[in-house]
């Protein structure tokens, strides 16, 4: 069946992926894609007519994770699964983004749509005349599908979620690497990523790296968790543009 976002869409037929969907909570997706919508009218403020290349950006982004993930033959790779990680909930935002286009603003029409094609529990993905087995395809495999699905614009969320159990994560891991991303990206805003003045290598290493710190130090449960990470990301930066302290 074909998905909402142009996709077709599928799972794993293994007990973890059903515990996977399961716990994607109505909640925590409408939490992120109210979160969504506020980031990107920060950046515009009629951010959902501008008709973005969302697909464009997932594309990129699967390119870079099977960077992280080591793809050349001829020579020695590890795969960096954190950064990898990261790369996935990049492209998270994004079909985020595509979904809430689609329905022309609405996030209650956008989290029916997603939460419907979730439920649907197909475990193939159709892409150039093939349907191909979730099953039976590994972890790089699986990017090169996602990259050829966003060539042709089109997104599976079956396939992101198979992509999410092999990288060891469930629902709940990604809405907290969401929550710890949607507010570093918040926080470039603030301090001039659109002008191209921010500063995003912190002491030798990007800002995602040191998210990733904060994240481990937080618990994501608590009512004020945006703002805690907000904070401990401006003590960071602050040293390393006003240059008291090595961060």
């Amino acid at each position: 069946m074909k998905s909402p976002f142009g996709g077709f869409v599928g799972r794993m037929g293994n007990q973890h992926t059903n515990t996977i969907i399961m716990t994607l909570t109505e909640s925590q997706l409408v939490s992120m894609l109210k979160m969504q919508d506020e980031m990107n009218r920060k950046v515009n403020p009629e951010w959902v007519s501008a008709k973005n290349n969302w697909h464009r950006a997932i594309l990129v982004e699967g390119v870079e994770a099977i960077e992280h993930h080591g793809w050349k033959w001829w020579k020695k790779q590890e795969c960096d699964m954190e950064q990898l990680r990261m790369e996935l909930v990049d492209i998270w935002h994004f079909i985020l983004s595509a979904s809430i286009e689609h329905k022309h603003g609405n996030v209650a029409l956008a989290k029916l749509e997603m939460l419907s094609e979730l439920t649907l529990h197909q475990k193939t993905v159709q892409f150039d005349n093939t349907y191909y087995m979730l099953t039976q395809l590994n972890l790089l495999e699986k990017l090169d599908l996602l990259v050829g699905l966003a060539t042709a614009k089109r997104t599976s969320l079956a396939l992101f979620e198979s992509l999410l159990t092999d990288c060891a994560m469930d629902w709940s891991a990604l809405f907290k690497q969401y929550v710890g991303k949607n507010v570093l990206n918040v926080f470039r805003q603030d301090h001039g990523y659109k002008l191209g003045t921010y500063v995003k290598v912190w002491d030798g290493r990007e800002d995602n790296e040191h998210l990733i710190e904060v994240l481990a130090a937080t618990d994501p449960n608590i009512s004020d968790v945006r703002t805690i990470l907000y904070e401990s990301l401006k003590t960071k930066y602050s040293a390393v543009i006003e240059g008291t302290t090595s961060i």
